[in-house]
């Protein structure tokens, strides 16, 4: 059988995890989107593993209790594991609103091989994005158990990478994460 550092010779790459966190609507898909259209435009080998495709498939027998969302985070950082180990640079999006869940997912993964990335986002800029409709539903009573209202969301405190998106636009903050890339011996 071959090693991850077998894989990852072969891509000529640096395996990591990149994992965004932030509330919904805060721009987690969209800036790892970018990151991911760069990385692949400098020939890297990169995947995006997105929690809200994850729960139309891997996770979809999970809710939204304490208790789902941290096997749903749990189950992120598994695939991430393995496609580490494939050789792959694997961009996470996730809300992961807890932060014991997020640091389970790093403590899978050797020092260095895991950056958490947040994308702060107030709760009044991801209401007025919205761009899944959560908020609407919310108010509407349609939809409960939103993270950042009436469900928690903790706030990374030691995150690698802080993106402001109210300083920064999408493609800005993914140019942020792509010098923390570099200066992370990504190559």
């Amino acid at each position: 059988m071959l090693t991850g550092s077998q894989r990852a010779a072969q891509k000529a790459q640096t395996p990591r995890v990149i994992w965004f966190t932030g509330v919904s609507g805060a721009g987690k898909s969209t800036i790892a989107a970018l990151v991911e259209q760069a990385l692949h435009a400098q020939g890297k080998h990169t995947y995006v593993l997105d929690a809200d495709i994850a729960r139309t498939g891997l996770n979809r027998d999970l809710g939204f209790t304490a208790k789902d969302r941290q096997e749903n985070v749990r189950r992120l950082a598994e695939c991430a594991r393995l496609m580490l180990d494939a050789g792959l640079i694997v961009l996470v999006t996730s809300i992961s609103p807890y932060a014991q869940s997020r640091l389970a997912a790093r403590d899978l993964f050797a020092p260095g091989q895991f950056v958490e990335v947040f994308v702060d986002t107030p709760i009044a800029v991801a209401q007025q994005r919205d761009p899944k409709g959560l908020y609407a539903r919310y108010a509407q009573g349609q939809i409960s158990q939103l993270s950042g209202l009436d469900a928690p969301y903790e706030k990374p405190t030691d995150a690698e990478l802080w993106l402001d998106t109210t300083q920064l636009d999408a493609g800005q903050c993914a140019q942020q994460v792509l010098l923390h890339a570099r200066m992370a011996d990504f190559d």
